[in-house]
């Protein structure tokens, strides 16, 4: 049959062989176009699950210092915490203990609001929180509150039920871990940074644009060489424009730890003789 387009010109005669490499060749080339759509598009490609992700060792690391962290009945040390709740930035500086049999928090607060204690204890007075405050406006005295309620989480993105170094180590690991679903992922690995007196491993996750799936632009996880714990973690936010810093959303330090402690039901008390409740 003719073809009406002027313009027409018969194919010439090709052999199966011949039509094979050319139906090959137009594979590889739409796979070459695929990702240039897909940026076009602006979604996130999902992760071929032919290769290893980038985050899988990552996630190998992470795990084995969640392993040293469960592997201690408790610790005491020093925390301090920088996050973003609603638009502000808070810092705080506070000392902690915590068990993990039952979970059991406590916290004194040195900056700011020196002096305030909270205690929670799984299963313990109907699950909730007990606080109290300094100044005027410890003359309430003790607090019963709801972990999650309003009053406890005001400056806070995360309830101390789900406090201490395992808790921080079970998000990031969950994170990353719902990260190797999609591609756009870039990790690096650093030595010799510092925290305290402790020399670490960092260990740097990236996404380069910003997407539904990606909650961070980048996280920081930083593992303490002679301890194999995980003794901060950083979450930063997408940059305003390509040549802004990203912004910090998260940034969470263990320091002082001290993992040969015997922690009793006393040190999460309210009756304990050392605190003000």
């Amino acid at each position: 049959m003719k073809k009406d387009a002027p313009n027409y010109r018969p194919e010439p005669h090709k052999s199966p062989e011949q039509r094979s490499r050319r139906s090959f060749t137009k594979q590889i080339a739409a796979l070459a176009a695929a990702p240039l759509l897909i940026n076009a598009l602006g979604i996130s490609p999902v992760f071929a699950q032919t290769a290893e992700h980038p985050l899988t060792p990552a996630i190998g690391y992470a795990k084995a210092a969640l392993e040293k962290s469960n592997a201690m009945s408790g610790y005491e040390c020093k925390f301090v915490k920088r996050e973003v709740v609603g638009k502000t930035l808070i810092t705080q500086q506070i000392r902690l203990k915590v068990r993990h049999e039952p979970f059991s928090v406590y916290m004194r607060f040195e900056e700011p609001h020196e002096g305030r204690e909270v205690i929670y204890v799984e299963g313990k007075n109907n699950n909730n929180l007990l606080a109290h405050e300094t100044g005027l406006a410890g003359l309430i005295g003790t607090l019963e509150l709801s972990p999650t309620s309003s009053q406890a989480m005001a400056e806070n993105r995360y309830p101390i039920s789900k406090a201490g170094l395992s808790n921080m180590m079970k998000t990031v690991i969950q994170q990353w871990e719902d990260e190797t679903k999609f591609g756009e992922t870039t990790v690096k690995y650093y030595k010799d940074a510092k925290v305290g007196e402790s020399t670490c491993k960092v260990i740097e996750s990236i996404h380069p644009q910003p997407r539904k799936q990606f909650k961070f632009h980048m996280t920081r996880l930083w593992i303490d060489d002679k301890t194999g714990l995980a003794v901060r973690v950083q979450q930063f936010g997408f940059p305003a424009s390509a040549d802004a810093k990203p912004p910090v959303i998260e940034d969470y330090t263990f320091t002082e730890i001290k993992s040969d402690v015997r922690l009793t039901d006393k040190d999460f008390d309210t009756r304990n003789p050392n605190y003000k409740f």
